[in-house]
């Protein structure tokens, strides 16, 4: 079968001349570490080209704050920044993190825009803390608070809880200076084989302009959760990165998050998922042995191309003017009954495809072509063009880890294979405990 489209769907057209992007963030999930474990995961961060880490903070105790502290003596002497998106589903008022906020806006490395501390949310629009709507309660309680202590915050948070969002957004929220999108970063759960749209980025993004703000962008790779009955879901990743960097650059909002660093209980991690910080939950089920740091060979360049003022895939190139890649897939298929895990099969499940997807950068010289193999049967072939080339390739079979496999081979050389990757884990028809749902994610070399 050949490769899907990956560009086709889920795209709007913002038609403006091109401006260079801002900064490139990754959501980071605070939990406990070591500080090495900090230290490498602020050092791997700064190599892939992020500019800061978005510190999801659910909590003030001890593990927490100890966290915090990590985070930020790594960071020391580095123009790696940090900051606070506060989770809302942990917190009851702002007079419970407000502290923290304070002990570290002065810092060296809390990253500022225009001057001032920044900060986010995850969550938050519905809540009044008292007062008679939510914008009263987050004046009242967090801005005007930190505004009488001499702190005057940059505040995008996620709303997107929000009654009627994101519509009346910026009128209905007076108190923010600008808005980020948690949900639009994948398609919904039961959305079907639909890619994933843009359409509220682009609302917003039109709206922050017009009121003055500036909007945040998510970009990420899938979803995959599978903690307990009421967390067992699957939201479509066969070309969700691509999709959303495709989007990214069209629309070039004013900055951009990637979601996430370390997030593996909805299996959407780029980065480190350390034990001490999993050790006492089931998350490690499923993301132990589940390496995704391959996708971050796509990040670098990326970055560098939002922040020329790309606005198409053909743009994205490498420092070095070399080939590089990643291949993606599941070792279940979506035919599994999964009888034997307890939890079942994850809602969404059937949004999913049998199927290898690819992301490719190759230089404007030479000629290329992106085969793909299961089971050692070639199941689809594309010709490579300059820029980021994306493939979803229906037709995963079950097989050993090695008979999986993407190559990119040099057209003008004999067919010689260029760069490659090899599955590292064996596909299955059917669960053998685990409905395991996470992705597979292989490098190229």
């Amino acid at each position: 079968m050949k490769p899907s489209a990956t560009l086709a769907l889920g795209l709007s057209c913002l038609c403006k001349q091109a401006v260079a992007g801002g900064s490139v963030f990754a959501h980071y999930m605070v939990g406990g570490i070591t500080q090495d474990h900090a230290n490498t995961d602020i050092q791997e961060a700064i190599a892939a080209g992020f500019d800061a880490f978005a510190l999801n903070l659910m909590s003030t105790d001890d593990w927490s704050t100890s966290a915090v502290s990590a985070l930020f003596s790594a960071s020391a002497g580095t123009d790696f920044k940090l900051f606070f998106s506060f989770d809302m589903t942990h917190f009851s008022d702002p007079s419970d993190f407000i502290p923290v906020l304070k002990d570290y806006v002065g810092n060296d490395n809390y990253y500022t825009y225009s001057g001032k501390p920044f900060v986010s949310t995850f969550d938050g629009g519905t809540m009044t803390f008292g007062s008679s709507d939510p914008n009263s309660g987050w004046t009242n309680s967090f801005k005007t608070v930190l505004s009488d202590a001499g702190i005057d915050v940059f505040f995008v948070p996620d709303f997107d809880d929000a009654s009627n969002y994101p519509n009346d957004f910026f009128s209905t929220f007076s108190v923010v200076d600008g808005a980020f999108s948690w949900e639009t970063a994948w398609p919904t759960v039961n959305s079907g084989k639909v890619n994933v749209s843009d359409s509220v980025d682009s609302t917003l993004i039109g709206d922050a302009h017009s009121s003055s703000k500036v909007y945040m962008m998510p970009l990420s790779t899938f979803q995959f959760k599978h903690l307990d009955s009421s967390q067992n879901w699957y939201r479509r990743g066969e070309s969700n990165i691509v999709d959303r960097m495709a989007q990214v650059l069209s629309l070039q909002p004013d900055l951009v998050e990637v979601i996430t660093w370390n997030d593996g209980g909805e299996g959407h991690y780029i980065g480190n998922v350390w034990e001490e910080a999993i050790s006492s939950s089931t998350i490690g089920n499923y993301t132990n042995g589940f390496s995704h740091a391959g996708w971050q060979t796509l990040i670098p360049p990326f970055v560098s191309a939002y922040k020329s003022g790309a606005t198409d895939l053909s743009q994205i190139s490498t420092s070095d003017g070399k080939p590089v890649g990643v291949m993606w897939y599941r070792e279940l298929l979506i035919t599994a009954s999964c009888s034997g895990d307890s939890l079942g099969q994850p809602a969404g499940m059937d949004s999913g495809e049998d199927a290898i997807s690819y992301a490719v950068i190759l230089p404007s010289s030479g000629s290329y072509t992106i085969n793909v193999y299961s089971n050692n049967n070639k199941i689809g072939s594309a010709s490579g063009t300059a820029g980021l080339n994306g493939g979803t390739v229906t037709g995963l079979v079950a097989g050993s880890a090695d008979s999986q496999r993407v190559e990119v081979v040099d057209d003008s050389n004999g067919q010689s294979v260029v760069i490659s990757a090899t599955g590292t884990k064996d596909v299955s028809g059917e669960a053998s405990g685990l409905c395991n749902f996470n992705y597979v994610v292989v490098a190229m070399s």
